[in-house]
């Protein structure tokens, strides 16, 4: 997923001629995790190389298993390749063509969730070439909210509102900011103004941005303005006790309830703790597949540990050994964090949410 990260880790390049070959062989040395896809008819024995029949077959069977794509070909060719497979520029990789001769590297897609533009900048500065980025924020040396966005590390909610954000700033006019925690409003231009005092929760102030566009920084849920652009920051944590078995179906479902009454928002959530005891329960395993976010086991001497219960069950001190499980787990996951909401139970499983500590640097700024 690319949302809310812009890191390219696995990149694959792809050559039809002796002259990209060699090109992509040069890349290759220059930068780490990066297999090279060439043809059949131009490699027979190559085992450095995966080989190719058909460049639109294996691309379309390889697109969405890579973070990036560098093509060493004419970008026509590209195009016609990839326009079936482009989904979103949330998810889309990183897409950058080299000509043959190595002199120019052009940023193609996903530009700025997908990282394709600092792609293309590497490339360029790897083999001599220029870079070609055509992106109208980075023309005008415009901040580009999606770049932000994507270095901080946060979920982009509503992508549709980034246009009518980067639009404004080309403008040169202002773009509010609800921030509260200060996540990012010390790293911003002066392109953008600061927004603390509305309240997001009560409907009225969904228009407490009044008619500019704005960004919304924040994991709690709120009724807000199509045009406010909606990023939700890496802060949330829940912990998880469940009976054995307990399926993965109804430990999401009540999940998601906890999260939807408490108002707050399950792409705020950044990992699973639980207690060690269920490292292999199937529910809970599947449910970290399903999200993507990881689960994090605690022993009974490191849950025993946590001082700041606020709901403590003789029941499960009795059979497990422990105070609770779900409000340590997540205390301990989130790094000593808030406990937001206290113990939660349904018949076969609790749920308690944490966020994590951090520092304002917004208010020790006394913005």
């Amino acid at each position: 997923m690319k949302n809310g990260c812009s890191k390219i880790d696995k990149i694959a390049v792809w050559a039809i001629t002796n002259d990209g070959v060699k090109i992509g062989r040069r890349i290759a040395s220059e930068i780490p995790n990066v297999d090279l896809y060439f043809p059949d008819a131009l490699q027979k024995s190559d085992e450095a190389a995966y080989l190719f029949d058909s460049l639109s077959v294996r691309l379309r069977e390889k697109f969405m298993s890579y973070d990036g794509h560098i093509f060493i070909m004419a970008a026509g060719i590209v195009v016609r390749c990839i326009a079936p497979l482009i989904r979103h520029k949330t998810v889309d990789p990183a897409v950058v063509v080299v000509d043959e001769l190595g002199n120019h590297a052009i940023s193609l897609l996903s530009g700025h969730i997908g990282g394709a533009n600092r792609l293309a900048k590497q490339i360029a500065s790897c083999i001599g070439a220029r870079a070609v980025i055509t992106t109208a924020t980075d023309l005008r040396h415009v901040p580009a909210i999606d770049v932000i966005a994507t270095d901080a590390g946060f979920f982009i909610e509503n992508a549709g509102a980034i246009k009518k954000i980067n639009a404004a700033l080309i403008k040169g006019k202002k773009v509010a900011v609800y921030d509260p925690h200060g996540f990012i409003c010390h790293r911003l231009p002066d392109s953008f103004y600061r927004k603390h005092h509305i309240d997001p929760l009560r409907k009225e102030n969904g228009a407490g941005f009044s008619n500019a566009p704005g960004v919304y920084i924040d994991d709690r849920l709120a009724e807000l303005k199509p045009e406010i652009l909606i990023l939700r920051p890496p802060t949330l944590v829940a912990g998880i006790g469940c009976n054995r078995n307990t399926s993965m179906q109804e430990i999401h479902s009540f999940l998601v309830k906890v999260f939807s009454s408490a108002a707050l928002s399950m792409q705020s959530l950044i990992a699973i703790g639980t207690i060690s005891l269920k490292k292999d329960e199937t529910g809970l395993l599947a449910l970290s597949e399903k999200l993507k976010r990881p689960l994090v086991f605690f022993s009974r001497q490191q849950l025993g540990q946590v001082k700041h219960i606020k709901t403590p069950s003789s029941v499960v001190e009795k059979h497990i050994g422990v105070k609770s499980v779900c409000e340590a787990a997540a205390i301990l996951a989130a790094g000593q964090g808030e406990l937001i909401v206290p113990k939660q139970t349904a018949p076969n499983l609790t749920v308690a949410v944490v966020r994590k500590s951090f520092t304002s640097s917004v208010s020790a700024r006394g913005v």
